[in-house]
Order: C-alpha cells, then structure tokens, then sequence
C-alpha cells in the first residue's frame, strides 16, 4: 500500500509559501502523492492554483484532489484547469471527484445544489471529450489543452449505487475518504464485483483517508477540524475531530488496517498546517 499525505490546504493559518515549502519536504520524504480537500464556501486555497505552483518545486509526487467538488464548475473550466496542472507538472495529476455536500459552494457558484448529482454524469464523459480535443459545443472551439496523461486518471467519491455506476463507467478508482476501514472494505468489494461484472480490464484503484495532528497540537488541530465540519452539525464534527490520529501507534495501526481492507493507497490529511507535521509523519511511516 502506498501511503500519502495531505496538503493543509484548508488548514486555518497555512500560507502560500508554507504550502509550496509542505509540497518540497513531502516530495523528498517520498510520500506517494499529496492531497487536498476544499470547498468553495470555505476559506480555503484554491487546490488546482496550489498543485500547479507546487510542482515547480516537486520531482516525482503525484497530486492528487481528494476530494474536488466538481458540478460548481462547468465542465469545460474543470477540463482546462486540470489539463494546465496536468501539463505543468508533467503528467501528475490525478483528480478525487465528487458531488459535494454543501449548499452554500453551489449558491455561491450560481449552480442548482439539487440537480448535482444529474450535472456531475454528464461532466465526467465531457471531461474526456474535451482532453481528447473535442468541442463541448459546436458553436465552440475545443477548450482544453491536451493533458500529458491520456486521459487523466479519475477518482469517484461517495457511497451510493450513483458512485459505483460513475466509478465504473467513468473511474480509474474509489476515494473513500475518511471512511473507517471495515467500511472501506465492505464497498470496496462492491465497486471490484460492479468493475468485474462490467468487463473493466484490471482492478479498480482504492484510496482511503485519515486525519492526523502530531505533537503537542491536540487544540490546535481539533479547532481546524471542528471548523470545517460546523456545517456538518456539532455532533459530526465532534467525532471527525475525536477520530484524528495522533501517536506514531495510531497511525501504524491505521496503516496496518487500511491495507487489510484493502485500499491500495491511504493519504494521512493533516490538520495542523505547520511544516514539521511532514517530517514526524515521515518519520513514522518510513522509519
């Protein structure tokens, strides 16, 4: 199982420089890929704007939206945005996609929050269109540069009937996000019987993800996560924040359980955006 970390995009406190500085040791800590989460109504970085300017400073870690709320996007502007990473960093894009729970990043984007899930299925096939060259409207001329990758390997989210269905016939894989890993494997034998049963050639890829916060940052981190979840309700949040993994025993035993449930690569999303967060972590999973 390959292990990577997340970017403290939308972590309170992060800075420009301190993202593109957490991008440079996590690439040569050898962390598999870097992630990101966000949301529009949310005060967060911008994850595309930040993976392109990342790898200028990155040789070989993949990026990795995990996950992109895709239908307050059109699909033209997704398609472009993540054809100039893509080509910018030299083929290392790979995008987490999905259909998004708050409100608020559709009525800020003027997009119907009750027809996403209708707007993502004709998204994800018109993404393919337009990396391909085509034209997403004949009175138009194809909007997106074509991509390194041929195409772009996509991620779908979620856990309804809908995502194995776009999984299969749209995905690369499943992101789980931070589904527990009894969970993650009872789906994901779903989406391989659903993959299996549809003639996909190989394996779908699986990717978890878990919360950590290392050192002396247990306040610090359990306000980062309480705010981003508060329109989950306190209840939620406070068990998102409870479930944060903060000893190097918790996180092997994470690392342990996600690979006997089988997900093929387990991003450890940080909830402090301090730098050293990169090299503990590091140190635990590395030796």
């Amino acid at each position: 199982m390959q292990v990577g970390i997340g970017l403290p995009n939308a972590v309170p406190g992060a800075t420009g420089r301190g993202l593109i500085e957490w991008a440079r040791r996590a690439d040569q800590a050898g962390f598999s890929s870097l992630g990101s989460i966000g949301a529009v109504s949310y005060p967060s970085y911008e994850e595309l704007t930040v993976f392109a300017a990342a790898g200028a400073v990155t040789e070989r870690i993949r990026f990795f939206t995990n996950v992109l709320i895709a239908p307050p996007r059109s699909a033209a502007e997704l398609a472009k945005q993540a054809a100039t990473v893509d080509q910018l960093t030299n083929g290392r894009l790979t995008l987490g996609l999905g259909v998004g729970w708050r409100e608020a990043d559709f009525l800020l984007t003027g997009r119907d929050f009750d027809g996403r899930g209708a707007a993502f299925d004709e998204m994800l096939p018109a993404l393919y269109r337009s990396w391909s060259g085509e034209a997403l409207d004949l009175a138009a001329r194809p909007a997106s540069p074509p991509p390194v990758q041929s195409p772009i390997p996509v991620m779908i989210g979620g856990t309804t009937q809908a995502a194995i269905r776009r999984i299969v016939d749209h995905g690369a894989g499943w992101t789980a996000g931070g589904l527990p890993p009894d969970a993650v494997s009872e789906f994901a034998t779903k989406v391989r019987t659903a993959w299996q049963a549809a003639g996909r050639d190989g394996e779908p890829h699986i990717t978890a993800l878990v919360y950590f916060g290392l050192g002396d940052t247990e306040q610090q981190s359990r306000e980062s996560v309480l705010d981003y979840y508060k329109p989950m309700g306190d209840d939620v949040a406070q068990m998102i924040a409870g479930s944060v993994l903060r000893s190097a025993e918790a996180i092997q035993g994470a690392m342990q359980a996600y690979e006997a449930a089988g997900a093929n690569e387990l991003i450890f999303a940080p909830t402090v955006s301090t730098g050293d967060q990169v090299d503990l972590l590091a140190n635990i999973v590395f030796g």
